[in-house]
Formats: C-alpha cells, structure tokens, sequence
C-alpha cells in the first residue's frame, strides 16, 4: 500500500464508502506483517519508492513460500534474488504467473508495468565469466522499470572491444561495470565518459584473486573519479543503485 492508496481509503471513509472498521482491518497489517520467521515490510516502498526484495539464499522452501503468499497479496510487483530452480518452482505452485531468470537467480511477479524513463542503463563486463553477476543487476534494474543495454566480454586485455562500442556507452546515463581477475576495467571506463559509474567486483579469478579480494581492492583505489564501488559479486546492489540515478530528475 503507497502513499495515495492510504489517502483514497482515508477519503472512501470520509465519503461514507468505506466503514472504519473495514479501514482499520485494512490497515491492520501496515506497515508489516510478523510471519515469525520473517517480518514483511509493506512501508519500504512509502520509505525509498521500492518495494521490499526477498533475498532467497539461506531460506528454506516453506519460508520462500510463506513470503512469496503473504506478498503476492499486499504488495504490486515482488522479486526474489539469489534464488534457486526449487524455490522458483515452489513459488510458482502457489502463483503461477511468477517468472524466473536463471543466470540472474532471481524470480519476478510483475503485476503492474511502468513507464521506464528514456534514458539508459549501460551493463558492462569485462569477461563472459562474469555476465552471471552482470545479469543481475542488469535483470534488477529492469524489474524496476528501467530500459539497459548489456555490453559483454569487452575487458581490458583486448581493449578495442571497449572502444569499438564508447558510443553506445556514453548514451547512458550511468554504467555498470562488472569485472573480477584484477578488476581494471570500471577504471578504464571511468576515464572514458562522463557519467555515474558503478563497479561491481566478482569473485572470477585464479588464487590470488583471493574470491574476488584483489578486484574489490583495485576498484576501491581506483584513480577515475566518478567511480563507486559495490561489494564482490552484488549485481543486485549495482542494479538498484543505477536504476535510483536513472530515476533522479
């Protein structure tokens, strides 16, 4: 329930059209829902003008289905991330128009479609290793209303792939740049346009890429300016953060 839902009830009341009582059981549950083993919070999207995602991995199937059922009622659009074939598969027994992307790990319930704004998201990666990451946030992104363009396996050790598609590139409004082994290429691309980039470091890589460590690192000293970093292999934090600058007026 937004902000303009509870402002209809308030009025369907104060016309007559509603009874207090049916506006207080409505309510009743706002701003969350206590299951026990979860609390669903309805109020999020009043709070940051998203809903709240379900973060699948570590939950069992029972709870995957606890709070797919309880959301598929009271909230618009639900997504799942990190989630696996057998929880898609339970939640879809219960709700069948739900949708799972397998390389991204994430499942969607899309019950209304908005307006994207014009302007792009750019997915970037440096290897195709790295286009699981990549796909959630660029997955994410569009599950939040926004139009991207994915730019795979362009990494700095054939740097003609990057250049040959800069045009594409600097069409966007802000670019996310998913790469692990030494993780070079959001700084690269940091010093090529003159838009918000978004590092993503992946845990791809020999020993000494230490599970993503030394890509972490590399980002975070990263001498571009413009460039900020998200933890290693959280494509859905590169996803989101893009589509809240793709959304800024």
């Amino acid at each position: 329930m937004n902000i303009k839902e509870i402002e209809q009830l308030l009025q369907n009341v104060k016309d007559g059209q509603t009874s207090i009582s049916s506006a207080a059981e409505t309510l009743r549950s706002f701003p969350y829902t206590d299951l026990g083993f979860a609390k669903i919070d309805h109020h999020r999207e009043i709070r940051t003008g998203y809903p709240e995602i379900v973060y699948c991995s570590g939950k069992t199937i029972e709870q995957i289905k606890g709070i797919f059922s309880l959301m598929a009622v009271k909230e618009k659009n639900i997504m799942g991330t990190r989630a696996t074939p057998e929880m898609f598969e339970a939640v879809k027994s219960i709700i069948p128009e739900a949708i799972y992307y397998d390389v991204a790990k994430i499942i969607s319930i899309k019950k209304i479609q908005s307006t994207p704004p014009d302007s792009l998201i750019g997915i970037l990666t440096a290897g195709t290793s790295d286009i699981p990451v990549a796909e959630e946030a660029a997955i994410t992104a569009e599950l939040l209303g926004n139009k991207t363009i994915r730019i795979y396996d362009a990494g700095v050790a054939g740097l003609h792939r990057l250049l040959d598609k800069l045009t594409e590139i600097r069409k966007c409004k802000v670019v996310v740049v998913v790469a692990g082994m030494e993780g070079a290429l959001p700084s690269v691309v940091g010093g090529l346009v003159d838009k918000p980039v978004i590092a993503v470091p992946t845990s791809v890589g020999y020993g000494a890429n230490f599970g993503g460590l030394s890509a972490l690192l590399t980002m975070l000293n990263c001498c571009a300016a413009g460039v900020t970093v998200v933890n290693i292999d959280n494509g859905f934090g590169g996803g989101f953060s893009a589509s809240i600058i793709n959304n800024l007026s």
